[in-house]
């Protein structure tokens, strides 16, 4: 029988000043569910991987339930954020529509019947970067809508601290907001009923986590151990004032650390939620991830291969990615490595023995498969209440129009190293600051900021072609501000070669230009050499070393995030207006029902391949 959200709660840790023991976080275990029936038909598609498949090995049976980068999609994503890709037996593809929370939850309900001992995770990135629903009320209807499909553990991701590590505890705790209060006079936000881990998070002068480095459920007698962490690069892609004091350590070794100590308690059965991950060389979610000699790459191999013996299995997130792989331990043995994709339209399953005797997770009889969350099955009716309860009060401001398209503009789901509404962010931004300043020379946005794609077809009743401030939102959610900032020539050439060297040399980051920047990328090189340097121009002309150029980027940019430390050097700063108010007003200023907007060409940025 699951717990009640009450009783869940009054067993939750107490945090002081942020911080929390690692005797209190040690000694957590939070109520964990049984079978749970729930409506709906099946699950989905997906082919079961992992090392030892088909030897199901002594013991008790253990299920295991995980999502990851969620980011409050509450209700079915639109365009390439709400699509998956399912590979046929005969190697031909199709697409599918999923995800929406409520959906979400039928499909875990139906996972769980008939497993006694069922656990649900998460690897991160719940929160933040989310839809207005969820964004405009500072997540709470996300963690309310995640108490109630039965979440039991959540590792920490980079977007929980979105909004400062203190936001991120009164998510944890309950509360109104610091600053909005409380949405309505009679319902105060309770908080999460499951535990956040935060291993590597730690407080630079104590060197204590922010919160609970792990969690041990205890499952009707079967006692596992949750490790959670973020990607050690954290800092580098999150506003600076709301982590200022905090240090990100070490994926692996932090989970190494902690393996020891619940080693040391006598919890044998250990699994590491770790927000990083891998792109796998086929992106259909069943794909067999360890056919070929590809695989999968990326920051988790190297973590999977340095992560201790102990751990059972490894569920990651942070790239999106869909994947079911095995990944050699330090001692060469296969271990599950797992991630579904984001956007709540699938989520893995993992089944596994747990040997009493040996009070551990049998290795070989580990299995795991991603399910998808079709939107053909009976919603939760108990999420589509929470639904409608947050969509009433965002409604005013949530279908307000704010411009007109013609046909639908891609953002990331492009699938391109420059994308349409990544330009056009980019001429709303240089238009803003030519306003301000009655001149101004380049913009450039940050693809990471580019959350959705502006669709064509209506998601409500507004009608086809008409962009709501709500879809708008979805696509630039972080509360930005376009600032204005002088560089020299030979900055920006540096600030374009940044986005494939360096901290971006593995996994480039291409920054989206404004009309009139024009240069050749060619990723048959390697490191800078892939800007192409001589072929950098602005209007036609080329770039000159010693001149200074005045350049719009948002806030995060401007601080030198992503990646970008150049940009953190211009000078004379100017703070413009937030970045979503700018698009609205280019939007408006740009459309109108008789002459809606085309996206534009994505034709300024040369790729050789």
């Amino acid at each position: 029988m699951r717990t009640s959200a009450a009783t869940r709660r009054s067993r939750r840790f107490r945090l002081t000043a942020g911080a929390v023991t690692l005797a209190a976080a040690g000694a957590l275990a939070v109520g964990v569910p049984a079978a749970q029936a729930g409506p709906g038909n099946g699950n989905g598609n997906g082919n079961g991987n992992g090392p030892g498949a088909g030897h199901p090995g002594p013991g008790l049976d253990l299920q295991i339930l995980a999502v990851n980068d969620l980011h409050g999609a509450l209700e079915p994503p639109e365009g390439s954020n709400g699509q998956v890709t399912h590979q046929h037996e005969d190697g031909s593809t199709e697409t599918l529509t999923a995800g929406g929370i409520e959906y979400l939850a039928t499909g875990l309900r139906e996972a769980r019947k008939g497993h006694q001992r069922s656990v649900t995770v998460a690897a991160g990135d719940l929160v933040g970067a989310a839809p207005l629903l969820s964004g405009l009320f500072h997540d709470e209807p996300t963690i309310e809508a995640l108490n109630l499909l039965g979440l039991d553990v959540a590792g920490v991701g980079n977007h929980e601290f979105d909004e400062g590590w203190e936001e991120l505890v009164r998510l944890q705790e309950g509360g109104c907001h610091p600053v909005d209060g409380c949405y309505t006079d009679d319902r105060t936000f309770e908080g999460a009923d499951f535990p956040y881990l935060a291993a590597n998070v730690v407080h630079e002068d104590t060197g204590e986590p922010v919160l609970p480095p792990y969690t041990v459920q205890n499952v009707k007698g079967v006692k596992v151990g949750f490790i959670g962490v973020t990607l050690t690069e954290t800092a580098d892609v999150v506003v600076q004032d709301g982590i200022e004091g905090l240090e990100f350590l070490d994926e692996a070794e932090t989970v190494n650390r902690y393996t020891a100590e619940l080693e040391a308690r006598g919890i044998n059965a250990v699994i590491a939620l770790v927000h990083e991950g891998g792109y796998p060389a086929n992106p259909a979610y069943n794909a067999d991830c360890d056919a070929g000699a590809d695989g999968i790459s990326g920051p988790i191999v190297e973590i999977a291969r340095a992560i201790d013996p102990g751990v059972d299995a490894v569920i990651t997130g942070h790239t999106h990615q869909p994947y079911v792989c095995t990944i050699p331990d330090p001692d060469g043995n296969d271990r599950l490595v797992t991630s579904a994709a984001s956007n709540g339209r699938l989520f893995t399953e993992l089944t596994m023995r747990y040997d009493p005797r040996t009070k551990d997770i049998v290795r070989t009889s580990v299995e795991g498969t991603n399910r998808v969350v079709h939107r053909d099955q009976q919603p939760a009716r108990d999420l589509t209440r929470l639904i409608d309860y947050w969509n009433e009060l965002a409604a005013p401001i949530a279908n307000a129009p704010i411009g007109y398209i013609s046909e639908d503009i891609p953002g990331r789901g492009a699938g391109t190293p420059e994308f349409p509404l990544g330009d056009l962010i980019a001429d709303a931004q240089l238009a803003h600051a030519v306003e301000l300043e009655g001149s101004a020379d380049l913009a450039l946005m940050n693809p990471g900021g580019v959350r959705a794609d502006l669709v064509y077809a209506a998601s409500g009743d507004e009608g086809d072609g008409v962009v709501t401030y709500g879809e708008g939102f979805t696509v630039q959610p972080f509360s930005n501000t376009v600032n204005l900032l002088s560089i020299t020539g030979e900055q920006l050439l540096q600030v374009l070669r940044e986005q494939v060297s360096g901290p971006n040399a593995a996994a480039p980051k291409i920054l989206q230009p404004s009309a009139g920047l024009t240069y050749t990328l060619d990723l048959t090189r390697s490191g800078a050499d892939r800007i192409v340097a001589d072929t950098v121009r602005l209007h036609g002309e080329p770039i000159e070393d010693g001149r200074t150029y005045r350049i719009a980027v948002n806030s995060f940019l401007a601080g030198g995030g992503d990646g970008f430390p150049t940009l953190a050097e211009g000078t004379d700063p100017r703070v413009g207006n937030d970045d979503m108010r700018v698009l609205a007003d280019y939007l408006l200023a740009h459309s109108s029902p008789e002459s809606p907007l085309a996206a534009p060409a994505a034709d300024r940025i040369t790729v050789i391949q």
